[in-house]
């Protein structure tokens, strides 16, 4: 997907350097004198001048973002982080790979940004060894490799310079401690999208590592749901009409998290006692959850995962390479009944429900 079609894709994200008629077209010059609409965009020229020398001139980079599932909605706010780094640091983006976790076409795309002399990748690793070749040849080549939303384990011999993300393995093993808070035990369940992938499989393994440590009396499924929602939904429901005596329905990915939820609204899970949580900021999720029908979802920043990545790709290519690389963890917020009510009364780019720009006021104490 070109960088112009993707702007459409995530609803108009860029509205940099506006002309006199757009602003018009946007009805903020109805009634405004033409002195006073030539000082605004006085004042609009001032700032894209002030932000512009904060860095010597250099050219327009280039930052290719190769995806696993590219129109799955978890990553509406990714892009918009992407966006919004690259529109402060005069920088351009494509966001291209599968829409499917088909590793093969991520493959053809990262090597396709090889071939069109990107000027950094980054890549979600959801393969342990698939990308090695083309990380390799990308390095060798001069161009930089970042990892995001999904790397490779330690160890590993893929060389990307850096990870941007959370730390997967503690986030899951984090969810398995709430399970064996919420159950005491019995059957509990947890749905993972597509097994072996690295951007959720270390969830589920820490997850069933907490739980096994809990010394709790609880046995643990874990089901495939499949890469796109619609299936992942109907996945979830299909298991519970058949094991309708399970105690907790978690996931470990955000579809998978929004088809619980559903689940547990539609059958009245919470009043026969039933424990449901997973991951992510899906609207109809966080909705879920604050009808008190789902205990909680995990919150990894996916704006961050986007606006980090280019930050670091831009400092890279800005310093020569002595400044950049370095591992971020865009790290783990459980949200609840109790703290869902923020994300809800505003929708903001940060969580990939509005595309407008703006300043989100915090009110009381933080903590």
């Amino acid at each position: 997907m070109t960088e112009e079609k993707d702007r459409e894709a995530v609803t108009a994200v860029d509205m940099a350097n506006p002309s006199t008629a757009a602003l018009r077209r946007r009805g903020l010059l109805t009634g405004a004198t033409a002195g006073a609409a030539a000082t605004m965009l006085a004042g609009l020229a001032t700032q894209a001048r002030a932000a512009s020398t904060a860095f010597p001139e250099h050219p327009r980079w280039k930052f290719v973002f190769v995806n696993h599932v590219t129109t799955n909605p978890f990553f509406v706010p990714t892009q918009y982080g992407i966006a919004d780094a690259c529109k402060i640091l005069g920088c351009s983006y494509q966001w291209t790979g599968s829409e499917t976790s088909d590793a093969g076409q991520m493959v053809n795309a990262f090597n396709a940004a090889i071939a069109g002399k990107a000027d950094a990748i980054a890549s979600c690793l959801v393969d342990p060894k698939a990308f090695n070749g083309p990380t390799d040849k990308a390095l060798a080549a001069g161009i930089p490799v970042f990892a995001y939303n999904a790397d490779v384990p330690p160890g590993s011999d893929n060389k990307r310079l850096a990870y941007i993300g959370q730390d997967l393995y503690k986030a899951g093993y984090a969810m398995g401690e709430h399970i064996a808070n919420l159950v005491d035990s019995g059957k509990v369940v947890i749905f993972i999208a597509t097994p072996g992938q690295l951007n959720i499989q270390p969830r589920l393994d820490g997850a069933k590592a907490a739980i096994a440590k809990s010394g709790k009396s609880i046995t643990v499924d874990s089901i495939a749901t499949g890469a796109t929602l619609n299936e992942e939904i109907g996945k979830v429901q299909a298991y519970y009409l058949g094991h309708q005596d399970v105690k907790g329905m978690f996931a470990v990915d955000g579809g998978s998290t929004q088809g619980v939820a559903q689940a547990m609204k539609q059958y009245g899970l919470t009043k026969k006692g039933v424990h449901g949580g997973g991951f992510d900021l899906l609207p109809k999720t966080l909705e879920i959850i604050n009808e008190g029908f789902c205990d909680f979802t995990i919150d990894q920043q996916p704006y961050l995962q986007g606006f980090y990545t280019v930050m670091e790709m831009f400092m890279f290519k800005v310093s020569g390479g002595l400044v950049g690389p370095a591992d971020i963890n865009t790290g783990l917020k459980f949200v609840t009944k109790e703290s869902v009510g923020p994300y809800l009364k505003t929708k903001t780019r940060y969580e990939g429900n509005s595309g407008a720009p703006q300043v989100v006021p915090h009110s009381g104490p933080i903590g």
